[in-house]
């Protein structure tokens, strides 16, 4: 891909599709009421998405049904993707994302500008055709920034950023990054953060927040009856088949690192996802993601166990029997995050200098996402299979993933250092919460004392599920939205 694209959303649930369900009637209800005045505002103009990839990584994932949704309720909405001839523009704002999470060299020069300014400048050229006077254009994080600028010089826009990424501090790797995109900022009408926390000072005044979001009918987060999470499992080839499946097997297929640090087919054994305790975190190969210390803590727990003499259904076999899955996209798939084959790799010799004991406890699993719709099953039904869900990041945004997993009522795992998960996470009502991610001693406690209480860990999981209900559905984000627009698109 060299430039701009235009993503075609395929039709999908419609409204009347979510209220149809018991529990989601009310909140569609409301968004329906609360849009009415939006529609008439917006008239004939279309909202424009932009983002950096269509597949990948929490925008991508969310964006589809807000187009969906918006164009259910009476909204032009339609979403492009940037792209780049040149790797190196997905190096730099790499870069800019660690820059802008207080981690990295904060060395970013005139080379640096004027290859982030030449790609955005030929994707605008390629989106201005697009675009109608008093369009709407709401550009996500740092990657596609530059464009209001360039586009307003040619056509009257309402301008919004969405910055999905930040961190509660300050430092030289954070003013670097606040420096390199502040001459782009005066070109927005307004700012959206996921949490005040993250709102610089060059734009107090023009953000709001707005909390990120799930769709509860979208393949990753839909209700998975046991039959069919058995069923993705074994398609998805996480386990062995236990008999013929209504599905074929997905066309590509999970692969597992082995002893010897090649990844081959994962349902060459049984690891226990329909039987242990299973320990999960997913998320894309990052360092801030913190999977290395998460491995090496569930390392020291399975060792500090040692052989247990215990009868079946005791705590002591209870702990003897969990292992711990550590879940990632398949990195050549995910075009915006160069950094993710190297992460990976580091992954790979720390769990090769594992005792094969250890190693047989832990699965590293790379998941194929050509196919959209069955990555997001295999997530699924990965969640479903996990008692917890650890998120172990040492910045997050906000975590989508831990949304993902509180919604399938299952308890989780972060730590309150992150902004993200600790405006998500009650510690002690919905999971729990520990100081620092990257102590391996705190997180091995941890693990040991949640698997250690089954009764609390359902309520947590209940609890857990309706937070998600009251705070983090799609529409309540829209209808958020839908009160910005108003304020901001002329009447």
């Amino acid at each position: 891909m060299t430039h701009l694209r235009r993503i075609d959303v395929a039709p999908g649930e419609t409204l009347d599709d979510y209220a149809a369900l018991a529990q989601l009637a009310a909140p569609v209800t409301e968004l329906r009421n609360e849009a009415r005045e939006l529609v008439a505002r917006l008239g004939d103009r279309t909202v424009w998405l932009v983002n950096s990839t269509a597949r990948g990584g929490g925008v991508a994932e969310m964006l589809p049904p807000i187009v969906r949704m918006l164009r259910d309720l009476g909204v032009r909405a339609e979403w492009a993707a940037i792209g780049s001839p040149d790797p190196a523009f997905f190096v730099l704002t790499k870069h800019l994302h660690n820059l802008i999470h207080g981690v990295g060299e904060a060395e970013l020069g005139s080379a640096e500008r004027a290859l982030f300014e030449w790609v955005n400048r030929a994707n605008a050229e390629a989106l201005a055709p697009l675009l109608r006077p008093g369009d709407v254009l709401v550009v996500h994080d740092p990657q596609p920034l530059p464009l209001a600028c360039m586009l307003r010089q040619l056509v009257p826009l309402t301008t919004v950023w969405r910055c999905h990424i930040g961190v509660d501090l300050s430092n030289a790797a954070t003013e670097a990054a606040w420096r390199f995109l502040d001459p782009y900022l005066d070109a927005y009408d307004r700012a959206v953060f996921s949490a005040p926390e993250y709102i610089p000072g060059t734009l107090a005044g023009r953000a709001s927040v707005i909390r990120p979001a799930i769709d509860p009918l979208a393949s990753k987060n839909r209700e998975l009856p046991l039959r069919d999470t058995v069923e993705v499992l074994c398609n998805g080839g996480m386990i062995p088949c236990p008999g013929p499946t209504v599905s074929a097997p997905f066309s590509a297929r999970v692969q597992r690192l082995g002893p010897d640090g090649m990844f081959a087919p994962a349902d060459a054994e049984s690891f226990g996802l329909l039987t242990r305790p299973i320990v999960t975190q997913i998320s894309r190969w990052d360092r801030l993601k913190g999977f290395l210390p998460l491995m090496q803590a569930f390392a020291r727990f399975r060792c500090s166990l040692g052989p247990s003499a215990a009868e079946p259904g005791t705590a002591a076999r209870r702990l003897e029997l969990t292992r711990l899955v550590l879940a990632g996209p398949n990195p050549d798939a995910v075009q915006d995050d160069p950094e993710a084959v190297e992460v990976l790799a580091e992954l790979r010799s720390a769990y090769l200098r594992l005792s094969a004991a250890a190693q047989a406890d832990i699965a590293v699993l790379s998941v194929p996402l050509h196919v959209p719709d069955q990555s997001a099953l295999i997530i699924n039904a990965l969640q479903r299979a996990s008692t917890i869900v650890v998120q172990n990041s040492l910045r997050e945004g906000f975590g989508l993933t831990i949304t993902e997993a509180m919604w399938k009522g299952v308890p989780v795992l972060s730590n309150s250092r992150a902004c993200g998960p600790r405006q998500q996470i009650r510690d002690g009502i919905d999971g729990m919460l520990v100081r620092d991610p990257e102590n391996e001693l705190e997180l091995e406690q941890a693990l040991a004392a949640m698997l250690a209480d089954p009764v609390r860990l359902a309520t947590w999981g209940r609890a857990a599920q309706r937070r998600v209900y009251d705070d983090f559905l799609v529409f309540r984000q829209l209808r958020e939205w839908g009160r910005l627009f108003l304020t901001i698109v002329p009447g």
